[in-house]
């Protein structure tokens, strides 16, 4: 009985281990040229490290929104204070909340200043942020099946 609960521990770890190295994202790639790749997660979705003044993120990028996008508490870890108050239509319905301007966003060796942020957004994790079109409208993107690609205008 020992011997057979054991062997079904260990298959139970090594599907774990394959499962949770087959679904960790992959790291976003600096050509050469400058051009920034960022590969297609397993969900589907584009994710980069990045940073909002100084306060390091994990970025979704989004090419359909229009701002970047933070919750409230990132917001005030990365002093992304004051603004003006509005109200956010999004997939999920409408959320109030705030637009910041003059913030500086990075993303790998892009860097963009004076950037609109919405604060309101709720991703479930305080150190993820959206990536939107207030930053992302400043470069080329190229979008493949497996990879994305932002170049400097």
């Amino acid at each position: 009985m020992i011997p057979m609960l054991l062997f079904w521990f260990a298959v139970m770890g090594l599907v774990y281990g394959l499962m949770t190295y087959y679904l960790k994202p992959k790291q976003s790639q600096v050509l050469a040229n400058g051009d920034l790749v960022i590969p297609r997660a397993q969900d589907g979705h584009f994710y980069s490290p990045g940073s909002i003044n100084g306060r390091e993120v994990m970025f979704l990028v989004d090419t359909g929104a229009s701002l970047v996008s933070v919750s409230e508490p990132l917001a005030q870890a990365a002093g992304v204070n004051g603004g003006v108050p509005t109200t956010f239509h999004t997939a999920n319905g409408e959320r109030a909340g705030r637009v910041v301007d003059g913030v500086t966003v990075v993303l790998g060796p892009l860097r963009v200043s004076n950037v609109k942020v919405g604060v309101g957004l709720s991703l479930g994790d305080d150190k993820q942020a959206l990536l939107g079109q207030s930053f992302l409208s400043k470069f080329d993107i190229s979008l493949g099946q497996k990879q994305m690609v932002l170049r400097a205008r």
